[in-house]
């Protein structure tokens, strides 16, 4: 039973068309014109009482299943009418109380009825939907980057962002079904006056030429049955296309028809005292209807004062209650000073952003959504980006505006501290020299504030121009958001937290349960993690492959290795994604180390109670510093990163060595790449000939 009634629907529907065929009799016609007519009505109540259209989103589905219903009701009642000239007591009361005795009325009005059915409902509606159906989806793109903003601005959690903006699919979806559903609503339209055609010709035909009857009778008989079928159809199919152009209106709605409709006339009383002394002024005039006139002024006039009178008696009581509301907070407003004697209202002062960006008076157009700005929405993009090539989530940015800033500059902070500083001008476009420009193109020289590049602030104008002398073309946003983008991957490791390390965690969990239950917190602490996670992003390693990483942990702390030295099982875990991050086209260009120079840096590593660290001789660390400064100009030609490929036992102690002079230049391992990698060293860094000297006396 629970089975046939899941599926009642299509089980209707099967039955619907069968009524094509199968031949009805009068009684079970009766009743079920009586339900298309119940059901109309039904529809159209539910359609001015919904304030939002999606409250009745399955109108497109049902609007094609009640005109399926109606012209099998139709097809049956033709088959009654052609057969026996009688198709049930609806269809003959309907009949003659359209027709009042007079067929020639009856034919007249029920005409009326059906060309304001297809002229003026049925074609409205269309149109309305049509252009429903066309802003809907031409404000879809609008309506996502404003969620994405107010994502991004903390305003909403992704699970809000994620229902606005199914609710946004579902509404395109449901404007335009419903524009191809009011062409089922003119179909139908143009369908019933093909068969009340058919109805009256055919009948009268087939009452003369066959049964041999009157003319007279036969006109006078089917006009009755033709008219009342074609208003049994014709008025549920008023009532929905009405239903129709009514749920297609319901954009700009704040409750239901009627309660809008008293709303919006209550507050305008003085429109209903004007009309009603309008009609008073008509009935003063002569050959008018004046006692209609003046009781219908007086009403509208009576009804006018009787609510404006309400209005200022609302309007009264609550100026009363905002005076009240405003001589309270007065008196209980406490001072500063008294504010700040409670010493749980100082803790509000010591919040930190974790990253805040603050602009100059010049920028703000640029980050303002209301005047066009897009920096929010970029910082979207590249926050989804990130967060595909690093596997993680960098935190909301603070945007702000600054007095203290310059009217073109801008500041970047990390948890409450400058990290980043640039300049811009909006009205130019940044042009970064290439190494052998093909001319000079003219412009107020400056850096690139994210990689230090010579450039050149030039005109729109100067722009084609220098793009054939060879120079990269920046607009300013762009400027802006890849030194923002640059930042935050320099301090990536800082903004990883202890919360944003177990929310990682527990996203793992959804799809490794098993592995998360036995490594935290029983071998891997969410502090250790924290720590091994910081390691990686801090020397540009992505941390996607979360269960990778906590494997190689699980199996790493068990054998009793310290933090440093499971971050360098990690790395090896990790080699794939560490080769596909800095190797191009399957080489890898390198700067190594000689045989010698390893040994000493091994021979300078010293263990106390914190760990182990490298104790370099200040002439050692030189000759390499040195020598490194001198194979770094190799890379310039290069779009690859810096790069010096060391041993797995001192990589760790000689990246935090090397990053102290050289922050952009990586430290990796032999065995971090992978075997089909073609390596291709630049330069060796060696101990010179004064040097070994020295080594060989000393011996």
């Amino acid at each position: 039973m629970k089975r046939v009634l899941n599926n009642a629907i299509s089980l209707g529907v099967v039955v619907i068309v069968l009524f094509l065929i199968i031949p009805l009799p009068t009684q079970l016609l009766d009743f079920l014109l009586i339900i298309n007519i119940g059901l109309s009505i039904m529809i159209l109540m539910i359609t001015m009482n919904i304030s939002d259209a999606l409250e009745f989103s399955i109108f497109p589905s049902l609007l094609l299943v009640t005109t399926l219903f109606r012209l099998g009701l139709n097809v049956s009642t033709t088959r009654q009418i052609l057969r026996q000239g009688y198709a049930g007591e609806v269809i003959q009361n309907f009949g003659n109380l359209i027709t009042g005795g007079n067929i020639v009325i009856g034919v007249v009005i029920f005409l009326i009825i059906v060309l304001v059915q297809f002229i003026v409902i049925t074609k409205g509606a269309e149109r309305v939907a049509e252009v429903a159906a066309r802003f809907t989806l031409d404000a879809m793109p609008g309506k996502q980057m404003a969620i994405d903003a107010d994502l991004s601005s903390g305003l909403i959690n992704e699970q809000d962002a994620r229902e606005r903006r199914h609710k946004i699919q579902k509404e395109a979806d449901f404007y335009g079904a419903m524009d191809g559903a009011t062409k089922i609503v003119k179909g139908d339209a143009i369908m019933s006056l093909l068969i009340t055609m058919i109805n009256f010709l055919g009948g009268v035909i087939i009452e003369i030429l066959i049964n041999h009857g009157e003319f007279a009778s036969a006109l006078t008989r089917y006009s009755i049955v033709t008219i009342g079928d074609g208003l049994v159809s014709q008025l549920p199919a008023l009532m929905i296309s009405t239903a129709t152009g009514m749920i297609v209106t319901r954009s700009v709605s704040e409750g239901s028809l009627n309660k809008d409709v008293i709303k919006q006339f209550k507050a305008q009383p003085r429109a209903i005292i004007t009309t009603g002394i309008i009609l008073w002024f008509l009935a003063v005039i002569p050959n008018t209807p004046h006692l209609a006139l003046a009781m219908g002024g007086g009403v509208l006039v009576g009804g006018g004062v009787f609510i404006s009178r309400r209005m200022e008696q609302e309007r009264i009581a609550e100026e009363a209650a905002a005076q009240s509301a405003e001589v309270q907070p007065e008196a209980a407003a406490p001072s500063e000073t008294d504010y700040y004697k409670d010493i749980n209202n100082v803790y509000s002062l010591l919040s930190v952003e974790p990253v805040e960006m603050e602009f100059g008076y010049s920028l703000i157009p640029m980050v303002d959504e209301s005047h066009g700005g897009k920096l929010i929405s970029r910082i979207v993009i590249f926050r989804r980006q990130y967060a595909q090539d690093m596997g993680f989530v960098f935190p909301s940015i603070r945007l702000h505006d600054a007095s203290s800033l310059g009217t073109n500059q801008y500041v970047i902070r990390i948890r409450g501290e400058e990290v980043a500083r640039g300049e811009i001008l909006v009205d130019y476009y940044l042009a970064l020299e290439p190494a052998n420009p093909l001319g000079e193109v003219d412009g107020i020289e400056t850096i690139e504030p994210a990689y230090g590049i010579p450039s050149r602030w030039i005109l729109p104008e100067n722009k084609e121009m220098a793009e054939i002398y060879g120079y990269n073309v920046i607009d300013p946003l762009s400027v802006m958001l890849t030194h923002l983008s640059e930042t935050i991957r320099k301090y990536a490791h800082e903004l990883l937290n202890r919360a944003e390390t177990m929310q990682l965690v527990e996203n793992l969990k959804r799809t490794e349960p098993d592995l998360v239950e036995e490594a935290i917190p029983n071998v891997v602490t969410y502090a250790t993690l924290e720590k091994v996670l910081r390691n990686l992003l801090r020397e540009g390693v992505p941390i996607k492959d979360l269960g990778i990483i906590l494997e190689t942990l699980v199996d790493s702390l068990s054998q009793g290795r310290d933090i440093d030295a499971a971050t360098e099982q990690v790395r090896g875990a990790l080699a794939r994604t560490i080769t596909r991050r800095f190797c191009e086209d399957g080489q890898l260009r390198v700067v190594t180390l000689d045989a010698e120079v390893e040994k000493k840096i091994i021979a300078s590593l010293t263990r106390n109670e914190q760990g182990v660290y490298l104790a370099m001789g200040p002439d050692l660390m030189q000759q390499i510093v040195g020598q490194l400064a001198e194979q770094m100009h190799k890379f310039s030609d290069l779009s690859q990163t810096p790069i010096i490929l060391v041993s797995q036992v001192i990589r760790g102690y000689f990246s935090k060595m090397i990053t102290q002079f050289y922050p952009n230049v990586y430290v990796l391992s032999f065995n971090e790449i992978t075997s089909n990698v073609q390596i291709q060293a630049l330069g060796n860094i060696t101990l010179d000939a004064p040097a070994r000297d020295r080594r060989a006396v000393g011996t």
